[in-house]
């Protein structure tokens, strides 16, 4: 449902050396191309490789949108959350058609609650096969999340099946980039991204927001009439209208 967003990022969309946080990107798997991991998790301890597409330190800001746009979008997700989920099931499709008329841009953060709360990696596994979608392409991001988000794939909690790679390359067989891309599948299987999805949860965790789904514009929370993040399209639409008339 997001195809053909364009990704604005604050350097060269990820393209390499020279980056101002200093960490250095490669292909998939590539030894040696950025720092070790200091995000604290306990898995993981190979060299941050930081996905194409991405900028900020440690590749961990992931905007989507036309650089014109004058408001930014935060959206605070956990892969494993089904509040998420359904929150992903009913305004995904409008915020897509937001970003695309240009009213904002969007940022992504990614939190791994339900993996802390109940033990498991499905959180964090996904997020790094996500980091992989990335380095493919903004569109391939968001088509996948799209797809781990889907009432169809998506788990709900009780169950961590994105720690297994194999379903999550199951997901990604509905994602016309990644079906075929070896890249992607090898990054996958590898846990070529699981320092960075470290990163981003580390990133999370210092951001002092404490729930997900959360969503913000230009800083200031957006709630539905049940007191958190707008549950319907219609909820989220007032939200934002009424943010931007403020």
């Amino acid at each position: 449902m997001f195809a053909g967003v364009l990704v604005v990022t604050d350097d060269d969309k990820g393209s390499g050396g020279g980056s101002p946080d200093g960490v250095a990107e490669g292909p998939p798997g590539a030894p040696g191309s950025g720092d070790s991991d200091d995000s604290g998790g306990s898995e993981g301890s190979g060299d941050l490789v930081r996905p194409g597409h991405s900028s900020g330190p440690g590749g961990t800001t992931v905007v989507i949108g036309e650089a014109s746009a004058g408001h930014t979008l935060d959206v605070y997700q956990d892969l494993r959350c089904p509040p998420c989920a359904s929150f992903d099931q009913a305004v995904g499709p409008t915020i897509a058609k937001d970003i695309k008329a240009g009213k904002y841009k969007a940022s992504f953060h990614f939190a791994a609650i339900v993996d802390e709360n109940r033990g498991g990696s499905g959180s964090t596994n996904a997020l790094s096969a996500l980091g992989a979608a990335l380095d493919v392409s903004p569109d391939a991001f968001l088509d996948y999340k799209d797809a781990l988000m889907s009432s169809k794939n998506h788990p709900g909690d009780s169950k961590d099946s994105y720690a297994d790679d194999d379903q999550l390359l199951t997901v990604s067989q509905e994602v016309y980039a990644l079906k075929t891309n070896a890249s992607f599948r090898e990054a996958l299987r590898e846990g070529t991204y699981d320092p960075w999805a470290k990163k981003m949860i580390a990133a999370f965790d210092a951001s002092g927001v404490s729930n997900t789904p959360t969503v913000k514009l230009d800083g200031s929370e957006l709630t539905g009439i049940s007191g958190s993040a707008p549950a319907t399209a219609a909820e989220f639409t007032d939200a934002v209208n009424q943010e931007l008339k403020g």
